[in-house]
C-alpha cells in the first residue's frame, strides 16, 4: 500500500508542477504583451498587444448585464475583468460612421452580410439566448461592434450590441496562430 500512496503523491506532484508551469507561462505571456487564445472565436494561438489602434482585434471586458450572463453560463472563465471573469477577444467589424444591420440572417456592415454571424436561438447546452434587437444602427462615436465570422457560435455583438471604446483594454495582432 505505501508504494501506491507514494506513486499517487508523485503523480499529484507532477500535476501541480505542470499546472504551475502553465499558469506561469500564461502570466509571463501576459506580462510581455502576449495573449493566449484558446476560445473558438478566433484561431487558437498567441496574439500580441499593439499600440496600433487600427488593429482589428480587441480585448475588452463586457458591460453588465452581459458580463455576468457570459460568466454564469461559462462563456468566460475566471480572469482579471472587474467582475472576476476573463476578457473577450474579438474582431472589430464596425466603427464610427459605419451602418450595422442586425437581422435573423446575421450582422451586415454597410450592406455586406458577414459570414457566420446569424444569431443562435440556443447555446451549445440548448439554453435560450436572446439576440440584439433587429434593426439598422449607425455606429456612434466612442463605440464599435465586434463579431467573429470565424465561429458561428461566438458570444459577440450579435447578442450584446456595440461596446464602448472605453471598455477596450488593448488592440491585438496575430503573433503565432494555428490554422
Amino acid at each position: 500500500m505505501p508504494m501506491a500512496v507514494g506513486r499517487f503523491d508523485r503523480i499529484r506532484g507532477l500535476g501541480f508542477i505542470v499546472l504551475g508551469l502553465w499558469f506561469g507561462a500564461f502570466l509571463a505571456c501576459n506580462g510581455i504583451g502576449l495573449r493566449v487564445n484558446t476560445s473558438p472565436s478566433l484561431p487558437v494561438g498567441l496574439y500580441r498587444v499593439t499600440q496600433d489602434e487600427r488593429a482589428k482585434l480587441v480585448e475588452f471586458c463586457p458591460q453588465e448585464p452581459y458580463a455576468s450572463f457570459a460568466a454564469e453560463r461559462g462563456y468566460r472563465s475566471k480572469g482579471n475583468c472587474p467582475d472576476g471573469a476573463s476578457p473577450l477577444m474579438k474582431p472589430v467589424i464596425a466603427q464610427t460612421g459605419d451602418i450595422v444591420t442586425v437581422s435573423n440572417s446575421g450582422l451586415a456592415v454597410n450592406g455586406t452580410l458577414l459570414p457566420n454571424t446569424a444569431p443562435m436561438l440556443a447555446d451549445t447546452h440548448n439554453r435560450p439566448i436572446a439576440a440584439w434587437r433587429s434593426g439598422v444602427y449607425a455606429v456612434a462615436a466612442g463605440s464599435v461592434w465586434v463579431a467573429s465570422s470565424y465561429n458561428a457560435r461566438s458570444f459577440d455583438s450579435r447578442y450584446f450590441g456595440p461596446i464602448r471604446n472605453a471598455d477596450i483594454r488593448c488592440h491585438l495582432k496575430p503573433f503565432v496562430v494555428l490554422p
